[in-house]
């Protein structure tokens, strides 16, 4: 089937609310992972558990894991924006602004990934799409207001870290716009994400190892237990369903996990971190809902 097909179809909805749930928890362990250990080696040691647990997966499922040269060169023009330059500028991100920003800037995915679809796919959007994206946006806006006025990092500390967030969110619609393209999507996710994983490993191992010397470990517990979570859930059974969302309805309304993610993050760090909600953040959330009910109501429409 052609990106651009029914959201609401089975199929497609329930990986999206998984991995929307998954990745709306991930940006709290992610800033536990920030501290004695750089960030782009931690960023090795969770997609090299990933990239393990995809290389086990198509073992045992039986997916070829020969996908030729041409596949080396789609695994690599897929791998190292999302796995290598994506993760290591949200890492570096959290160290100036709060995962809850990080969370807020990477709901706009949304617009490159639109932007990408129309330019390389043909993929327009309806009207109703438009309207609803836009709404959204404009809650995404107030929740990001919202975390300006709390965070405690100056202003050059914020913008910074606003900067290096968008540039994760350009490598990462570059990786999710070539996962709608016809040569990959002939291809088994499966195989083509240990791949993809692999090269981001080596690339991430490279980097960290000319930045920071040889590898470093932590001993706790938690930093540990984390990681596992990262690899296996966050981004093993997490992109592997992404990936597949991103196929059958394109880059375009897949990226909308992104605008709940925040909403996500921000309930549970009032569970666990006592986050307040203010009238802004609310007006924010419920923005941002009301404007994907209605995009999701409309359909892209292939040219």
């Amino acid at each position: 089937m052609k990106p651009g097909g029914g959201f609401l179809q089975l199929r497609v909805l329930l990986p999206f609310l998984l991995i929307t749930l998954i990745w709306g928890s991930t940006w709290t362990v992610i800033r536990d992972q920030i501290g004695t250990v750089p960030a782009t080696w931690s960023v090795t040691y969770r997609f090299a558990i990933a990239c393990a647990a995809m290389f086990a997966w198509s073992a045992a499922t039986r997916v070829p894991l020969g996908i030729g040269r041409h596949g080396h060169v789609l695994a690599l023009a897929t791998g190292i924006p999302q796995f290598f330059l994506n993760f290591n500028f949200v890492y570096a991100a959290e160290h100036y602004v709060t995962s809850g920003l990080v969370a807020v800037v990477f709901a706009l995915l949304l617009v490159p990934n639109s932007a990408l679809a129309f330019l390389f796919l043909r993929q327009r959007t309806t009207r109703g799409f438009v309207i609803g994206s836009a709404i959204a946006v404009a809650g995404v806006a107030l929740l990001f207001v919202q975390e300006m006025r709390v965070s405690a990092a100056a202003p050059r500390e914020v913008m910074l870290g606003i900067v290096l967030t968008l540039l994760a969110v350009v490598s990462a619609s570059a990786s999710n716009v070539l996962q709608a393209t016809e040569r990959l999507r002939a291809r088994p996710i499966s195989s083509m994400l240990a791949w993809g994983m692999l090269y981001g490993v080596i690339a991430n191992g490279a980097t960290a190892w000319l930045l920071y010397g040889p590898p470093t470990v932590e001993q706790r517990i938690g930093y540990w237990a984390g990681l596992v979570y990262l690899g296996l859930f966050a981004s093993a059974l997490a992109f592997t369903f992404y990936f597949q969302i991103i196929r059958a309805i394109g880059p375009a309304k897949a990226a909308y996990s992104s605008l709940l993610v925040p909403i996500i993050a921000m309930a549970l760090s009032t569970v666990f971190e006592g986050y307040r909600w203010s009238t802004l953040a609310v007006a924010g959330g419920i923005l941002a809902m009301v404007g994907l009910a209605i995009a999701l109501k409309s359909r892209e429409v292939a040219a």
